[in-house]
C-alpha cells in the first residue's frame, strides 16, 4: 500500500506541476473530487481493516506478555525485565500512507462540500469588472443562491433564486468550460438587450446612467469617463473610454450558438436573449470580452453569485460587500 500511495502521490505532484507551468489546464472541482474519494477509501479501509488489525496485533502483545509472567509468576519469578508498552505503542502506530490520506479525509471532506455547496473563493485576474472589482481582488461567490448544483457535473438539483439583472456572476466561459468567468448580468431569457453607442436598452427602456468624476486606472495610467448605471433598481459604477469605437470589430465576434438572435452594426449589438440564457457584460465596458463578442451563458454554466471581497493584499480597504 506503501507503493502505491506513493505512486498517488507522485501523480498528483506532476499534475499540480504541470498545471502551475501552463503544460495542461487543470480542473480544481475534480481533483478535489477525487481525492476526497481517495481518501475516503483510504478512511474506510483504515477504519474497518487497517486499525482492526493494529488493535489486535496490540492486544496479542499484551496477552502474550501476561501470559508470560503469569508463567514465570508460577515458578516464584516475580523480577520480570522487559516493557512492551513501547512496542504496542509502535504497532498502533498509523503508518505514514493512511496519515498522509485517511488522516486528511475529515478535511478534503469539509473543503468539498463547502466549496461544491456553500462558498467558493475567487481572485480576479483581469480588469474587465473594473470599477466594482480590481485585479488581485479575492471575493466568494455563494454557491446555493440560485440553487443547489452537483459537484463536477454543475447539474441543478434544487432550485432556488433566479438570477437578476444587476448580479455578479461567476460562470463557466462558454467558449472554453473550464475557465471561470465572471461579469454582471444584463438581460434576462427572453430580454431584447441592445448595447448602442454605449448605451444598454433593455426591452426598448433605456438604463439610467449618471456621470461621475472621471477614473483614474492607476494599471494603465489611464482616465475613463465614470457613470453610476442602474439595471432593476441596483446601482452600481460601469467605465466607458471615450476613444474606443462602439462597434465590435467582425474578427473578434465568437460563432456561439443562437448567435442569430443578434444583429451587428457600426452602433453595437442588438440581442434577443433566449430561453434559459443570459446575457452578460463587464463593468469595464470597453475593456471586456463578454456575450458581445461570444453569446449568451445558459443556466447550466453558473456557478454562483458574487458578493463580498473577503481580501485585497493590495489594498486592504477594499474588503467588504459590493453591488
Amino acid at each position: 500500500m506503501s507503493l502505491i500511495t506513493g505512486v498517488l502521490y507522485a501523480v498528483l505532484i506532476a499534475y499540480l506541476g504541470g498545471w502551475y507551468t501552463g503544460q495542461w489546464q487543470g480542473n480544481f472541482s475534480l481533483l478535489l473530487f477525487l481525492m476526497t474519494v481517495v481518501t475516503l477509501v483510504y478512511w474506510l479501509a483504515e477504519r474497518y481493516k487497517f486499525k482492526p488489525a493494529r488493535e489486535a496485533a496490540a492486544a496479542a502483545l499484551l496477552e502474550q506478555d501476561h501470559a508470560r509472567r503469569a508463567q514465570l509468576a508460577a515458578k516464584g519469578i516475580t523480577q520480570v525485565d522487559g516493557d512492551v508498552a513501547v512496542a504496542r505503542e509502535r504497532l498502533l502506530m498509523q503508518p505514514w500512507w493512511l496519515d498522509w490520506t485517511a488522516g486528511l479525509f475529515p478535511v478534503i471532506c469539509a473543503v468539498f462540500l463547502m466549496r461544491s455547496f456553500l462558498f467558493e473563493p475567487f481572485k480576479i485576474p483581469s480588469g474587465s469588472m473594473i470599477p466594482t472589482l480590481m485585479v488581485g481582488d479575492l471575493i466568494l461567490v455563494n454557491k446555493y443562491h440560485y440553487g443547489v448544483r452537483l459537484p463536477v457535473i454543475n447539474k441543478k438539483i434544487v432550485a432556488n433564486n433566479d438570477p437578476q439583472r444587476g448580479d455578479v456572476i461567476v460562470f463557466r466561459y462558454p467558449v472554453n468550460p473550464s475557465l471561470d468567468y465572471i461579469k454582471r448580468v444584463v438581460a434576462l431569457p427572453g430580454d431584447e438587450v441592445a448595447y448602442l453607442n454605449k448605451q444598454i436598452t433593455v426591452n426598448g427602456k433605456p438604463v439610467v446612467q449618471t456621470p461621475l468624476p472621471e477614473f483614474y486606472d492607476p494599471d494603465s495610467l489611464r482616465y475613463a469617463l465614470q457613470y453610476t448605471e442602474q439595471l432593476d433598481g441596483q446601482p452600481h459604477r460601469i467605465l466607458v473610454d471615450k476613444d474606443r469605437p462602439p462597434f465590435i470589430p467582425p474578427q473578434a465576434i465568437e460563432d456561439y450558438p443562437f448567435k442569430e438572435n443578434c444583429r451587428y452594426s457600426g452602433e453595437g449589438v442588438v440581442c434577443k436573449v433566449p430561453a434559459g440564457h443570459y446575457f452578460m457584460m463587464g463593468d469595464n465596458r470597453d475593456n471586456s470580452q463578454d456575450s458581445r463578442f461570444w453569446g449568451f451563458v445558459p443556466d447550466e454554466y453558473i456557478v454562483g453569485k458574487a458578493f463580498v471581497i473577503w481580501m485585497n493584499f493590495g489594498d486592504i480597504k477594499r474588503i467588504g460587500f459590493f453591488h
